[in-house]
Protein backbone atom coordinates (compact mmCIF):
# COMPACT_ATOMS: atom_id res chain seq x y z
CA UNK A 1 0.00 0.00 0.00
CA UNK A 2 1.66 2.97 -1.19
CA UNK A 3 1.16 6.19 1.19
CA UNK A 4 2.22 9.24 -0.53
CA UNK A 5 4.05 10.05 -3.64
CA UNK A 6 7.86 9.48 -3.32
CA UNK A 7 9.73 12.44 -5.65
CA UNK A 8 13.46 11.45 -6.37
CA UNK A 9 14.82 14.82 -8.10
CA UNK A 10 17.43 14.99 -10.75
CA UNK A 11 20.56 13.89 -9.47
CA UNK A 12 24.18 15.51 -10.27
CA UNK A 13 26.64 13.50 -12.52
CA UNK A 14 28.82 11.35 -10.52
CA UNK A 15 32.23 13.46 -10.14
CA UNK A 16 35.26 12.13 -12.18
CA UNK A 17 38.19 10.93 -9.91
CA UNK A 18 41.57 12.11 -11.37
CA UNK A 19 43.63 9.64 -9.90
CA UNK A 20 46.82 12.10 -9.48
CA UNK A 21 49.88 11.01 -7.67
CA UNK A 22 49.44 10.44 -4.24
CA UNK A 23 45.75 10.82 -4.46
CA UNK A 24 43.98 8.27 -1.86
CA UNK A 25 41.52 6.73 -5.23
CA UNK A 26 45.22 5.95 -6.58
CA UNK A 27 46.52 4.14 -3.93
CA UNK A 28 43.40 2.49 -3.02
CA UNK A 29 42.91 1.05 -6.90
CA UNK A 30 46.56 0.28 -6.94
CA UNK A 31 46.03 -2.27 -3.66
CA UNK A 32 42.97 -3.40 -5.76
CA UNK A 33 44.83 -4.38 -8.85
CA UNK A 34 47.40 -6.52 -6.64
CA UNK A 35 44.94 -8.00 -5.03
CA UNK A 36 42.64 -9.33 -7.73
CA UNK A 37 45.97 -10.82 -9.80
CA UNK A 38 46.95 -12.39 -6.50
CA UNK A 39 43.92 -14.90 -6.89
CA UNK A 40 41.89 -16.59 -9.34
CA UNK A 41 38.12 -15.64 -9.05
CA UNK A 42 35.54 -18.62 -9.64
CA UNK A 43 32.82 -17.17 -11.25
CA UNK A 44 29.61 -18.78 -11.71
CA UNK A 45 26.05 -17.64 -13.25
CA UNK A 46 23.73 -16.36 -11.25
CA UNK A 47 20.05 -18.17 -11.46
CA UNK A 48 17.34 -17.46 -9.58
CA UNK A 49 19.40 -16.03 -6.91
CA UNK A 50 21.32 -19.34 -6.89
CA UNK A 51 25.38 -19.28 -7.72
CA UNK A 52 25.22 -22.14 -10.41
CA UNK A 53 28.68 -23.79 -11.03
CA UNK A 54 28.56 -26.18 -14.22
CA UNK A 55 32.14 -27.53 -14.02
CA UNK A 56 32.74 -26.56 -17.39
CA UNK A 57 35.24 -23.38 -16.61
CA UNK A 58 36.38 -21.57 -19.23
CA UNK A 59 39.80 -19.22 -18.14
CA UNK A 60 39.82 -15.22 -18.46
CA UNK A 61 43.23 -13.42 -19.24
CA UNK A 62 43.53 -9.87 -19.33
CA UNK A 63 43.75 -8.75 -23.03
CA UNK A 64 47.62 -7.09 -22.42
CA UNK A 65 48.71 -10.01 -20.42
CA UNK A 66 47.66 -12.94 -22.09
CA UNK A 67 49.64 -15.31 -20.11
CA UNK A 68 47.99 -14.65 -16.57
CA UNK A 69 45.10 -16.10 -15.21
CA UNK A 70 42.32 -13.74 -13.78
CA UNK A 71 40.33 -16.77 -12.91
CA UNK A 72 37.60 -18.92 -14.75
CA UNK A 73 33.84 -18.68 -15.52
CA UNK A 74 31.52 -21.41 -15.72
CA UNK A 75 29.64 -21.62 -18.78
CA UNK A 76 26.45 -22.56 -19.06
CA UNK A 77 24.27 -24.50 -21.95
CA UNK A 78 20.90 -24.56 -23.07
CA UNK A 79 19.29 -26.21 -20.04
CA UNK A 80 20.53 -22.85 -18.01
CA UNK A 81 19.13 -20.18 -20.20
CA UNK A 82 15.67 -22.40 -19.44
CA UNK A 83 16.40 -22.21 -16.05
CA UNK A 84 16.99 -18.53 -16.43
CA UNK A 85 13.74 -18.05 -17.52
CA UNK A 86 11.89 -19.73 -15.39
CA UNK A 87 13.22 -18.17 -12.79
CA UNK A 88 12.47 -14.86 -14.20
CA UNK A 89 8.90 -15.52 -14.84
CA UNK A 90 8.72 -17.00 -11.01
CA UNK A 91 9.80 -14.09 -9.81
CA UNK A 92 7.66 -11.89 -12.13
CA UNK A 93 4.51 -12.12 -9.75
CA UNK A 94 6.21 -10.31 -6.89
CA UNK A 95 8.63 -7.84 -8.40
CA UNK A 96 5.93 -6.43 -10.94
CA UNK A 97 4.22 -5.23 -7.92
CA UNK A 98 6.89 -4.23 -5.13
CA UNK A 99 6.25 -0.59 -4.51
CA UNK A 100 8.18 1.73 -6.48
CA UNK A 101 9.93 3.51 -3.92
CA UNK A 102 11.09 -0.26 -2.51
CA UNK A 103 12.42 -1.21 -6.06
CA UNK A 104 14.30 2.26 -6.48
CA UNK A 105 15.40 1.86 -3.09
CA UNK A 106 17.41 -1.00 -4.44
CA UNK A 107 19.04 0.93 -7.38
CA UNK A 108 20.37 3.63 -5.49
CA UNK A 109 21.82 1.79 -2.99
CA UNK A 110 23.38 0.04 -5.52
CA UNK A 111 24.59 2.84 -6.69
CA UNK A 112 25.80 3.91 -3.92
CA UNK A 113 28.02 0.63 -3.08
CA UNK A 114 29.58 1.47 -6.56
CA UNK A 115 30.86 5.07 -5.32
CA UNK A 116 32.19 4.04 -2.57
CA UNK A 117 32.69 0.50 -0.84
CA UNK A 118 33.06 -1.04 -4.59
CA UNK A 119 34.17 1.66 -6.90
CA UNK A 120 37.89 0.16 -6.91
CA UNK A 121 36.96 -3.35 -7.25
CA UNK A 122 34.34 -2.29 -10.29
CA UNK A 123 37.14 -0.74 -11.98
CA UNK A 124 39.70 -3.08 -11.15
CA UNK A 125 37.61 -5.78 -12.61
CA UNK A 126 36.64 -3.68 -15.73
CA UNK A 127 40.69 -2.52 -16.46
CA UNK A 128 42.25 -5.97 -16.16
CA UNK A 129 39.21 -8.04 -17.95
CA UNK A 130 38.40 -5.45 -20.56
CA UNK A 131 41.97 -3.63 -20.62
CA UNK A 132 40.76 -0.26 -20.28
CA UNK A 133 43.45 2.43 -18.67
CA UNK A 134 42.73 4.13 -15.20
CA UNK A 135 40.53 6.78 -16.86
CA UNK A 136 38.51 4.81 -19.48
CA UNK A 137 37.44 2.45 -16.58
CA UNK A 138 35.96 5.53 -14.14
CA UNK A 139 34.52 7.23 -16.31
CA UNK A 140 32.62 3.79 -17.49
CA UNK A 141 32.76 1.22 -14.48
CA UNK A 142 32.15 4.40 -12.18
CA UNK A 143 30.57 7.10 -13.25
CA UNK A 144 28.36 6.09 -16.07
CA UNK A 145 26.85 2.96 -14.59
CA UNK A 146 26.36 5.09 -11.15
CA UNK A 147 24.68 7.84 -13.64
CA UNK A 148 22.90 5.40 -15.20
CA UNK A 149 20.92 4.00 -12.32
CA UNK A 150 20.60 7.14 -10.38
CA UNK A 151 18.93 8.99 -13.78
CA UNK A 152 16.81 6.29 -14.82
CA UNK A 153 15.64 6.33 -10.98
CA UNK A 154 14.98 9.73 -11.02
CA UNK A 155 13.87 9.55 -14.86
CA UNK A 156 11.10 6.46 -14.04
CA UNK A 157 10.24 8.83 -11.50
CA UNK A 158 8.61 11.39 -13.73
CA UNK A 159 6.68 9.08 -16.12
CA UNK A 160 4.88 7.41 -13.18
CA UNK A 161 4.01 10.98 -12.18
CA UNK A 162 2.59 11.60 -16.25
CA UNK A 163 -1.43 11.20 -15.27
CA UNK A 164 -4.24 11.95 -17.63
CA UNK A 165 -7.24 14.58 -17.48
CA UNK A 166 -10.69 13.34 -15.62
CA UNK A 167 -14.37 15.06 -16.55
CA UNK A 168 -16.41 15.38 -14.20
CA UNK A 169 -18.00 12.73 -12.92
CA UNK A 170 -14.82 10.09 -13.52
CA UNK A 171 -11.12 9.94 -12.66
CA UNK A 172 -8.68 8.39 -15.33
CA UNK A 173 -5.59 7.31 -13.98
CA UNK A 174 -2.64 6.00 -16.06
CA UNK A 175 -0.86 2.80 -14.88
CA UNK A 176 2.81 2.23 -16.27
CA UNK A 177 3.00 -1.40 -16.47
CA UNK A 178 5.96 -3.76 -17.27
CA UNK A 179 6.09 -6.10 -20.09
CA UNK A 180 4.14 -9.28 -20.27
CA UNK A 181 6.83 -12.12 -20.37
CA UNK A 182 10.29 -11.90 -19.39
CA UNK A 183 12.93 -9.34 -21.24
CA UNK A 184 16.45 -10.74 -22.66
CA UNK A 185 19.96 -8.13 -22.07
CA UNK A 186 22.42 -9.20 -24.33
CA UNK A 187 25.44 -6.87 -23.27
CA UNK A 188 29.04 -6.16 -25.03
CA UNK A 189 32.49 -6.33 -24.05
CA UNK A 190 33.49 -2.77 -23.99
CA UNK A 191 31.42 -1.06 -21.35
CA UNK A 192 30.85 -1.58 -18.31
CA UNK A 193 28.18 0.55 -17.78
CA UNK A 194 26.33 -0.76 -21.01
CA UNK A 195 26.24 -4.19 -19.05
CA UNK A 196 24.93 -2.73 -15.87
CA UNK A 197 22.48 -0.75 -18.10
CA UNK A 198 20.75 -2.63 -20.20
CA UNK A 199 19.34 -5.46 -17.40
CA UNK A 200 18.43 -2.90 -14.92
CA UNK A 201 16.99 -0.32 -16.79
CA UNK A 202 14.09 -3.25 -18.06
CA UNK A 203 14.37 -4.25 -14.23
CA UNK A 204 13.62 -1.01 -13.11
CA UNK A 205 10.37 -0.76 -14.79
CA UNK A 206 8.96 -4.01 -12.90
CA UNK A 207 10.56 -6.43 -15.34
CA UNK A 208 12.40 -9.40 -15.05
CA UNK A 209 15.24 -10.17 -17.31
CA UNK A 210 17.54 -13.40 -18.49
CA UNK A 211 21.60 -11.34 -18.42
CA UNK A 212 23.82 -12.40 -21.09
CA UNK A 213 27.12 -10.72 -21.11
CA UNK A 214 29.77 -11.18 -23.55
CA UNK A 215 32.30 -13.58 -22.52
CA UNK A 216 34.97 -11.14 -22.31
CA UNK A 217 33.21 -9.17 -20.11
CA UNK A 218 31.96 -11.67 -17.52
CA UNK A 219 35.07 -10.20 -15.08
CA UNK A 220 33.48 -7.22 -14.23
CA UNK A 221 30.07 -8.14 -15.26
CA UNK A 222 29.84 -10.77 -12.20
CA UNK A 223 30.81 -8.03 -9.83
CA UNK A 224 28.32 -5.55 -11.16
CA UNK A 225 25.90 -8.69 -10.31
CA UNK A 226 27.40 -9.45 -6.60
CA UNK A 227 26.91 -6.06 -6.03
CA UNK A 228 23.08 -6.02 -7.05
CA UNK A 229 22.27 -8.79 -4.52
CA UNK A 230 24.42 -7.10 -1.64
CA UNK A 231 21.87 -4.05 -2.70
CA UNK A 232 18.84 -6.60 -2.10
CA UNK A 233 17.93 -7.21 -5.42
CA UNK A 234 15.57 -10.23 -4.96
CA UNK A 235 16.16 -13.64 -6.22
CA UNK A 236 15.39 -13.95 -9.94
CA UNK A 237 14.54 -10.58 -11.08
CA UNK A 238 18.01 -10.74 -13.02
CA UNK A 239 19.61 -13.98 -13.75
CA UNK A 240 23.07 -13.81 -15.16
CA UNK A 241 24.36 -16.66 -17.72
CA UNK A 242 27.35 -17.61 -19.31
CA UNK A 243 25.47 -19.33 -22.50
CA UNK A 244 26.86 -18.35 -26.23
CA UNK A 245 24.53 -16.37 -28.33
CA UNK A 246 23.02 -19.14 -30.91
CA UNK A 247 21.94 -21.07 -28.25
CA UNK A 248 20.27 -18.21 -26.24
CA UNK A 249 18.62 -16.91 -29.03
CA UNK A 250 17.36 -20.57 -29.64
CA UNK A 251 15.62 -20.61 -26.06
CA UNK A 252 14.71 -16.91 -25.87
CA UNK A 253 13.48 -16.03 -29.36
CA UNK A 254 10.95 -19.12 -29.00
CA UNK A 255 9.63 -18.41 -25.53
CA UNK A 256 6.39 -17.92 -25.50
CA UNK A 257 6.42 -14.99 -22.84
CA UNK A 258 9.43 -13.54 -24.83
CA UNK A 259 8.47 -9.95 -24.18
CA UNK A 260 11.64 -7.92 -25.39
CA UNK A 261 15.67 -7.52 -25.88
CA UNK A 262 17.56 -4.98 -24.69
CA UNK A 263 21.09 -5.46 -26.93
CA UNK A 264 24.11 -3.93 -27.49
CA UNK A 265 26.69 -5.59 -30.06
CA UNK A 266 26.77 -5.69 -34.20
CA UNK A 267 24.53 -4.88 -36.49
CA UNK A 268 24.47 -8.15 -38.29
CA UNK A 269 23.86 -10.44 -35.25
CA UNK A 270 21.05 -7.57 -34.43
CA UNK A 271 19.86 -7.94 -37.88
CA UNK A 272 19.51 -11.43 -37.56
CA UNK A 273 17.60 -11.22 -33.88
CA UNK A 274 15.23 -9.08 -35.58
CA UNK A 275 14.25 -11.63 -38.46
CA UNK A 276 14.58 -14.63 -35.67
CA UNK A 277 11.83 -12.72 -34.02
CA UNK A 278 9.23 -11.83 -37.14
CA UNK A 279 9.86 -15.28 -38.01
CA UNK A 280 8.33 -16.46 -34.24
CA UNK A 281 5.86 -14.09 -34.12
CA UNK A 282 2.96 -16.17 -34.15
CA UNK A 283 4.96 -17.63 -30.68
CA UNK A 284 4.05 -14.58 -28.87
CA UNK A 285 1.59 -13.61 -26.35
CA UNK A 286 2.52 -9.78 -27.44
CA UNK A 287 4.24 -8.02 -30.12
CA UNK A 288 8.04 -8.05 -28.50
CA UNK A 289 10.00 -4.97 -28.10
CA UNK A 290 13.23 -4.80 -29.75
CA UNK A 291 15.91 -1.85 -28.54
CA UNK A 292 19.20 -2.03 -30.23
CA UNK A 293 22.33 -0.08 -30.46
CA UNK A 294 24.59 -1.29 -32.57
CA UNK A 295 27.62 -0.37 -35.41
CA UNK A 296 29.29 2.92 -36.05
CA UNK A 297 31.88 4.39 -38.68
CA UNK A 298 31.79 7.80 -36.66
CA UNK A 299 33.04 10.76 -38.61
CA UNK A 300 35.00 14.27 -38.07
CA UNK A 301 34.70 16.51 -40.40
CA UNK A 302 36.23 19.93 -40.45
CA UNK A 303 36.01 23.20 -42.18
CA UNK A 304 38.67 25.47 -43.48
CA UNK A 305 38.29 27.54 -40.52
CA UNK A 306 38.99 25.12 -37.95
CA UNK A 307 42.01 25.24 -35.28
CA UNK A 308 44.44 22.50 -36.44
CA UNK A 309 45.51 21.90 -33.07
CA UNK A 310 41.27 21.39 -32.14
CA UNK A 311 41.21 18.94 -34.72
CA UNK A 312 44.09 17.33 -33.96
CA UNK A 313 43.11 16.31 -30.29
CA UNK A 314 39.39 15.57 -31.65
CA UNK A 315 40.79 12.88 -33.55
CA UNK A 316 43.41 11.66 -31.21
CA UNK A 317 41.20 11.25 -28.20
CA UNK A 318 38.50 10.59 -30.31
CA UNK A 319 39.81 7.82 -32.08
CA UNK A 320 42.14 6.20 -29.72
CA UNK A 321 41.13 6.54 -25.77
CA UNK A 322 40.07 2.82 -25.06
CA UNK A 323 42.04 1.50 -28.33
CA UNK A 324 39.17 3.05 -30.76
CA UNK A 325 36.92 0.07 -28.92
CA UNK A 326 34.01 2.75 -28.29
CA UNK A 327 31.07 2.28 -30.79
CA UNK A 328 31.19 6.11 -30.93
CA UNK A 329 34.97 6.27 -32.19
CA UNK A 330 36.18 8.47 -34.67
CA UNK A 331 36.91 6.34 -37.32
CA UNK A 332 36.86 8.49 -40.44
CA UNK A 333 38.06 12.24 -40.75
CA UNK A 334 37.70 14.93 -43.72
CA UNK A 335 40.03 17.05 -43.47
CA UNK A 336 40.32 20.41 -45.50
CA UNK A 337 43.39 20.86 -48.38
CA UNK A 338 44.34 24.28 -46.46
CA UNK A 339 45.31 23.11 -42.66
CA UNK A 340 45.50 19.15 -43.82
CA UNK A 341 49.14 19.48 -43.59
CA UNK A 342 49.26 21.08 -39.96
CA UNK A 343 46.57 19.03 -38.93
CA UNK A 344 48.89 15.69 -39.83
CA UNK A 345 51.57 16.95 -38.32
CA UNK A 346 50.18 17.90 -35.17
CA UNK A 347 48.16 14.89 -35.10
CA UNK A 348 51.46 12.50 -35.60
CA UNK A 349 53.39 14.19 -33.02
CA UNK A 350 50.24 13.66 -30.56
CA UNK A 351 50.19 9.45 -31.15
CA UNK A 352 53.85 9.30 -31.23
CA UNK A 353 53.56 10.56 -27.54
CA UNK A 354 51.13 8.02 -26.49
CA UNK A 355 52.64 5.10 -24.45
CA UNK A 356 50.88 1.64 -25.20
CA UNK A 357 51.26 -1.05 -22.57
CA UNK A 358 49.33 -2.90 -19.28
CA UNK A 359 47.10 -1.06 -17.58
CA UNK A 360 48.63 -1.40 -14.12
CA UNK A 361 51.23 1.67 -15.69
CA UNK A 362 49.09 4.36 -15.15
CA UNK A 363 51.37 6.26 -17.73
CA UNK A 364 50.17 4.21 -20.60
CA UNK A 365 47.27 5.89 -22.65
CA UNK A 366 47.24 3.18 -24.87
CA UNK A 367 46.08 -0.67 -23.63
CA UNK A 368 45.35 -3.98 -25.35
CA UNK A 369 42.55 -4.75 -28.26
CA UNK A 370 40.06 -7.29 -26.45
CA UNK A 371 41.02 -10.53 -28.08
CA UNK A 372 43.03 -12.38 -30.74
CA UNK A 373 40.16 -12.47 -33.57
CA UNK A 374 39.62 -8.63 -32.67
CA UNK A 375 43.33 -8.58 -33.32
CA UNK A 376 44.10 -10.63 -36.10
CA UNK A 377 40.82 -8.47 -38.33
CA UNK A 378 42.52 -5.29 -37.61
CA UNK A 379 46.02 -6.26 -38.24
CA UNK A 380 45.31 -7.56 -41.49
CA UNK A 381 43.59 -4.22 -42.67
CA UNK A 382 47.06 -2.37 -41.20
CA UNK A 383 48.67 -4.79 -43.24
CA UNK A 384 46.43 -4.37 -46.84
CA UNK A 385 46.94 -0.36 -46.25
CA UNK A 386 50.54 -0.34 -45.98
CA UNK A 387 50.91 -2.74 -49.32
CA UNK A 388 48.28 -0.83 -51.24
CA UNK A 389 49.24 2.65 -53.12
CA UNK A 390 46.09 4.15 -52.77
CA UNK A 391 47.13 4.45 -48.66
CA UNK A 392 49.70 5.72 -46.27
CA UNK A 393 50.63 4.98 -42.87
CA UNK A 394 51.26 8.49 -41.56
CA UNK A 395 52.15 6.99 -38.05
CA UNK A 396 51.48 3.29 -36.08
CA UNK A 397 50.56 0.37 -37.88
CA UNK A 398 52.64 -1.92 -35.85
CA UNK A 399 51.18 -5.10 -34.23
CA UNK A 400 52.84 -7.52 -31.81
CA UNK A 401 50.52 -10.23 -29.54
CA UNK A 402 53.26 -12.24 -28.12
CA UNK A 403 52.65 -10.75 -24.95
CA UNK A 404 49.43 -9.17 -25.09
CA UNK A 405 47.16 -7.79 -28.23
CA UNK A 406 48.47 -4.71 -29.41
CA UNK A 407 48.14 -2.47 -31.95
CA UNK A 408 49.37 0.89 -32.45
CA UNK A 409 47.55 3.77 -32.94
CA UNK A 410 47.62 3.79 -36.57
CA UNK A 411 46.66 6.46 -38.92
CA UNK A 412 45.92 5.90 -42.87
CA UNK A 413 45.68 8.47 -45.28
CA UNK A 414 43.75 7.57 -48.75
CA UNK A 415 43.19 9.12 -51.93
CA UNK A 416 39.76 7.74 -52.28
CA UNK A 417 37.14 8.52 -49.94
CA UNK A 418 35.57 4.84 -50.72
CA UNK A 419 38.59 3.42 -49.58
CA UNK A 420 37.77 0.62 -47.48
CA UNK A 421 38.65 1.51 -43.95
CA UNK A 422 36.66 4.48 -44.77
CA UNK A 423 33.69 2.47 -45.16
CA UNK A 424 34.04 -0.74 -42.83
CA UNK A 425 33.66 -0.55 -39.12
CA UNK A 426 36.65 -1.75 -37.74
CA UNK A 427 36.22 -0.92 -34.00
CA UNK A 428 39.71 -0.59 -33.05
CA UNK A 429 43.02 1.86 -33.06
CA UNK A 430 42.57 2.36 -37.07
CA UNK A 431 41.46 6.58 -38.24
CA UNK A 432 41.82 7.27 -41.77
CA UNK A 433 41.78 10.38 -43.06
CA UNK A 434 40.90 11.76 -46.28
CA UNK A 435 41.88 15.77 -47.56
CA UNK A 436 38.87 17.42 -49.60
CA UNK A 437 39.49 20.44 -51.69
CA UNK A 438 39.15 23.22 -49.03
CA UNK A 439 36.63 25.00 -51.22
CA UNK A 440 34.22 21.91 -51.69
CA UNK A 441 32.95 21.96 -48.18
CA UNK A 442 29.07 21.28 -49.39
CA UNK A 443 30.54 18.48 -51.33
CA UNK A 444 32.45 17.07 -48.69
CA UNK A 445 29.60 16.93 -46.15
CA UNK A 446 27.16 15.02 -48.55
CA UNK A 447 30.13 12.56 -49.20
CA UNK A 448 29.81 11.95 -45.15
CA UNK A 449 27.00 11.48 -45.52
CA UNK A 450 26.45 8.79 -47.87
CA UNK A 451 29.61 6.83 -47.20
CA UNK A 452 28.43 4.79 -44.39
CA UNK A 453 25.72 2.97 -44.11
CA UNK A 454 25.80 3.62 -40.40
CA UNK A 455 24.68 7.00 -38.40
CA UNK A 456 25.84 6.68 -34.63
CA UNK A 457 28.17 9.46 -33.96
CA UNK A 458 29.65 12.71 -35.38
CA UNK A 459 31.39 15.64 -35.27
CA UNK A 460 32.02 19.47 -36.91
CA UNK A 461 34.49 21.48 -36.30
CA UNK A 462 35.01 24.76 -37.12
CA UNK A 463 34.59 28.48 -36.37
CA UNK A 464 32.26 29.85 -38.56
CA UNK A 465 28.93 29.23 -37.48
CA UNK A 466 27.38 29.05 -41.18
CA UNK A 467 29.58 25.81 -41.94
CA UNK A 468 28.68 24.64 -38.57
CA UNK A 469 24.64 25.34 -39.65
CA UNK A 470 25.28 23.97 -42.36
CA UNK A 471 26.76 20.72 -41.35
CA UNK A 472 24.38 20.11 -38.86
CA UNK A 473 21.21 20.62 -41.40
CA UNK A 474 23.13 18.71 -44.18
CA UNK A 475 23.65 15.88 -41.65
CA UNK A 476 20.65 15.38 -39.40
CA UNK A 477 20.14 11.84 -40.07
CA UNK A 478 23.94 10.99 -40.63
CA UNK A 479 24.26 10.60 -36.92
CA UNK A 480 22.21 10.19 -33.32
CA UNK A 481 24.53 12.30 -31.26
CA UNK A 482 26.28 15.16 -33.28
CA UNK A 483 29.13 17.21 -31.70
CA UNK A 484 30.29 20.79 -32.33
CA UNK A 485 34.32 21.86 -32.16
CA UNK A 486 34.64 18.05 -30.13
CA UNK A 487 35.64 14.62 -30.49
CA UNK A 488 32.40 12.21 -31.10
CA UNK A 489 33.11 10.33 -28.36
CA UNK A 490 32.33 10.73 -24.48
CA UNK A 491 28.58 10.73 -24.01
CA UNK A 492 27.24 11.39 -20.54
CA UNK A 493 23.89 10.51 -18.85
CA UNK A 494 21.85 12.81 -18.40
CA UNK A 495 23.36 15.44 -20.79
CA UNK A 496 23.65 13.96 -24.12
CA UNK A 497 21.43 10.70 -24.65
CA UNK A 498 23.34 7.81 -26.77
CA UNK A 499 21.70 6.71 -29.63
CA UNK A 500 21.90 6.39 -33.52
CA UNK A 501 19.88 5.10 -36.44
CA UNK A 502 20.30 3.93 -39.69
CA UNK A 503 22.62 0.90 -39.74
CA UNK A 504 23.30 1.97 -35.90
CA UNK A 505 19.93 0.99 -34.01
CA UNK A 506 16.88 1.87 -32.95
CA UNK A 507 17.79 5.06 -31.20
CA UNK A 508 16.15 4.47 -28.32
CA UNK A 509 18.37 7.05 -26.27
CA UNK A 510 20.41 5.19 -23.41
CA UNK A 511 20.46 8.12 -20.58
CA UNK A 512 17.15 9.49 -21.22
CA UNK A 513 13.40 8.83 -20.08
CA UNK A 514 12.94 7.56 -23.93
CA UNK A 515 14.65 4.12 -23.11
CA UNK A 516 12.12 3.47 -20.03
CA UNK A 517 9.19 3.95 -21.97
CA UNK A 518 10.38 0.62 -24.56
CA UNK A 519 10.27 -1.54 -21.23
CA UNK A 520 6.23 -0.32 -19.67
CA UNK A 521 3.07 -0.66 -21.27
CA UNK A 522 0.79 1.68 -20.45
CA UNK A 523 -2.95 1.01 -19.14
CA UNK A 524 -5.67 3.35 -18.78
CA UNK A 525 -8.04 3.02 -15.92
CA UNK A 526 -11.53 4.92 -16.10
CA UNK A 527 -14.12 5.08 -13.49
CA UNK A 528 -17.29 6.54 -13.68
CA UNK A 529 -18.82 7.53 -10.27
CA UNK A 530 -22.48 8.09 -11.60
CA UNK A 531 -22.85 5.69 -14.23
CA UNK A 532 -25.80 5.97 -16.60
CA UNK A 533 -28.99 3.60 -16.09
CA UNK A 534 -30.84 4.01 -19.50
CA UNK A 535 -29.29 4.16 -23.25
CA UNK A 536 -31.24 7.27 -23.99
CA UNK A 537 -29.14 10.56 -24.58
CA UNK A 538 -31.21 14.10 -24.77
CA UNK A 539 -31.08 14.49 -28.51
CA UNK A 540 -33.37 11.41 -28.83
CA UNK A 541 -36.21 13.71 -27.32
CA UNK A 542 -38.53 15.60 -29.07
CA UNK A 543 -40.11 18.83 -27.15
Amino acid sequence: MSLGYFSYPMPANEPVLNYAPGSPEKATLKKVLAELKRKEADIPMYIGGRAVRTGNKVSIHPPHERNHVLGYFHAGEKKHAQQAIDAALKAKASWSVMTWEERAAIFLKAADLIATKYRPYLNGTTMLGQSKSVYQAEIDSACEIIDFLRFNVHFLSEIYKQQPISGAGMHNRMEWRPLEGFVLAVTPFNFTAIGGNLPTSAAMCGNTVVWKPANTQIYSAQMFMRILLEAGLPDGVINLVYVDGPTIGEVCFNHPDFAGVHFTGSTGVFNHMWATIGANMPKYKSYPRIVGETGGKDFVIAHRSADPDVVATALARGAFEYQGQKCSAASRAYIPSNIADAVKKKLVDQVSRMKMGTVEDFTNFVNAVIDEKSYDKLKKYIDNARKDRKAKILVGGNCDKKKGFFIEPTVIEVKDPRYVTMCEELFGPVLTIYVYDANQFEKALDLVDSTSPYALTGSIISVDRSAVELATNKLRNAAGNFYINDKPTGAVVGQQPFGGARASGTNDKAGSMLNLYRWLSARTIKETYNPPTDFGYPFLQES
